[in-house]
């Protein structure tokens, strides 16, 4: 007879911080006067326009919440950034970047965390955002209120704020030590929606705990959340190993990514809702159950996806039909 594997992960909010972070390989050494990374990309805007986007990640503070599933952290630093560092950054970012439209500010956290976006550079910060024609910033569902307010005051053109659904799964949400619940997430999109500020929602496919068989519904009924929520704009995310936890839960068979198949009908599920954008994450994508022999134009569809929000027809293989 064979036994149920134990989880290895703890069941307290406390242990799991010290779990996760017992876990953590080296973070990466950066300056606080540097973004991380910057680039252009295009993305298909609200009016079904492709657009080139502005896409600058903040180097700042790491985050407070101690998500299982996170790898953002290792871009991040152990003390709060100086004033007048954050907007030398987004100076140094712009100075290299192709003209684009839209910005967005990304921060391996929370743009309304005082801690790793100091309030007082909000103003010098809308200086130099002021010229597109959408900012879009990232925050946990508990850091929207005033600050949010405070810095859409600030800003010429519409404010889009990106929060973490994550899944609608009611025992693994919990699990995942984001400290967060749906009727939080719910009040928070209400504020924003309230004070017009857009909502974008990243949801994961398939996170961890969760078997391939439950996948594609519990993605299916996370987009329907988000987007009874008021969202704009619903970016799905592969769930992703490398940030130490995850490799340990995988090992002892609590985690794998998605399969391709899983993420594709996802896709194709939330683009036919026609309730708002829906965009596939491709970045450092590693889905499980892929074919080698059309991985590679499975890809591109996803891509032509994102920027024409139609349905395409799925790529021929004869290798796995």
């Amino acid at each position: 007879m064979k036994l149920p594997v134990l989880s290895v992960y703890p069941e307290l909010p406390a242990d799991r911080d010290r779990w996760i972070l017992a876990r953590r390989p080296d973070r990466e050494s950066l300056d606080p006067r540097r973004p991380y990374a910057f680039f252009v990309e295009e993305e298909c805007s609200k009016d079904g326009t492709v657009l080139p986007v502005s896409t600058v990640f903040l180097t700042n503070r790491e985050c407070p919440w101690r998500c299982v599933m996170c790898d953002l952290w290792r871009n991040t630093l152990t003390e709060d950034v100086p004033l007048g560092a954050i907007p030398t950054q987004i100076d140094y970012a712009l100075a290299r970047l192709s003209k684009a439209r839209q910005i967005k500010l990304y921060n391996a956290g929370s743009f309304f965390d005082r801690r790793a976006i100091p309030m007082e550079d909000f103003p010098a910060i809308a200086d130099r955002v002021n010229s597109f024609e959408r900012v879009i910033v990232e925050s946990h569902p508990a850091l929207i209120g005033e600050s949010s307010l405070r810095f859409r005051d600030l800003l010429k053109a519409p404010l889009e704020v990106a929060m973490g659904l994550e899944t609608v799964h009611p025992e693994i949400l919990p699990r995942l030590n984001k400290r967060m619940s749906l009727p939080q997430f719910a009040d928070a999109a209400d504020f924003l929606r309230n004070h017009e500020m857009d909502l974008r929602v990243f949801v994961l496919v398939k996170p961890p705990f969760m078997a391939e068989e439950e996948a594609f519904d519990w993605a299916a009924r996370s987009i329907d959340f988000a987007f009874d929520c008021g969202a704009t704009a619903v970016t799905l995310i592969p769930t992703r190993g490398g940030n130490g936890a995850m490799d340990d839960l995988a090992g002892n068979g609590e985690f794998s990514p998605p399969s391709m198949a899983t993420l594709e009908r996802a896709f194709v599920y939330g683009l036919g809702l026609e309730r708002g954008r829906v965009f596939v994450d491709l970045w450092n994508m590693h889905p499980n159950e892929s074919c080698p022999h059309c991985y590679n134009r499975r890809v591109e569809r996803l891509q032509a996806m994102n920027l024409r929000q139609i349905i395409l027809p799925p790529a021929p293989c004869r290798a796995c039909h």
